[in-house]
């Protein structure tokens, strides 16, 4: 165990040095690393987990430094129902409760048809919600609505209840294909939430 252990740690590190390495070359273009041009032989899976409330742990115990979180969320990539950590050298498989991502701000600008919603993600970085970057809206255990918003690639970001009313607050009904929806609109595009009658129940 001890020997699995120090594997463990030694795969963690260099992960680490990778992305570091990963991210320095990119530094200058003001980007984030191409992890969908990279495609290096998987090495197994890492005992990383990214809880439901965007927590990032490490064998069991939490990554207390949002600088190394922040290190780790630009190298994320999805493929299918999986997560993986991906440097130009190695690809690592972790585990991802629900979204990898937490939506934690949001800023409003605009008015109506004019409206356009910025989000905030736990690592800091900004979504401006439009066609490309979506909202949309689950059915929670509870009978409510969770939503998520489209960060990149297939990546998806968990919007935090507080948020989430804040959205109910702006929202409107609209006939959408012949049915009365309620949803929010931002920069130009209505994400409907759910039927009206349905989201009136859930609140």
């Amino acid at each position: 165990m001890a020997n699995q252990g120090q594997s463990a740690d030694r795969g963690l590190e260099g992960l680490t040095a990778a992305a570091k390495s990963a991210a320095g070359a990119e530094d200058a273009k003001k980007g984030l690393p191409p992890v969908h041009l990279w495609n290096p032989p998987f090495c197994g899976d890492l005992d990383i987990r990214i809880a439901s409330d965007g927590n990032w742990f490490y064998m069991g115990t939490p990554i207390g430094r949002p600088a190394l979180v922040r290190l780790f969320s630009t190298i994320l990539k999805r493929e299918g129902d999986k997560h993986f950590l991906v440097t130009p050298v190695e690809k690592v498989g972790i585990r991802v409760d629900d979204a990898p991502f937490m939506a934690v701000e949001m800023q409003k600008d605009g008015e109506g048809s004019h409206r356009v919603l910025h989000f905030r993600t736990n690592v800091d970085d900004w979504v401006t919600c439009d066609a490309a970057h979506r909202l949309r809206f689950e059915q929670a255990r509870d009978g409510g609505l969770t939503p998520y918003l489209h960060v990149r690639a297939d990546l998806w970001a968990k919007v935090t209840r507080a948020l989430y009313y804040d959205l109910v607050d702006m929202g409107e009904e609209r006939m959408v294909d012949g049915q009365p929806m309620f949803g929010v609109e931002s920069a130009g595009e209505f994400f409907a939430m759910a039927d009206a009658e349905q989201v009136r129940a859930a609140l």
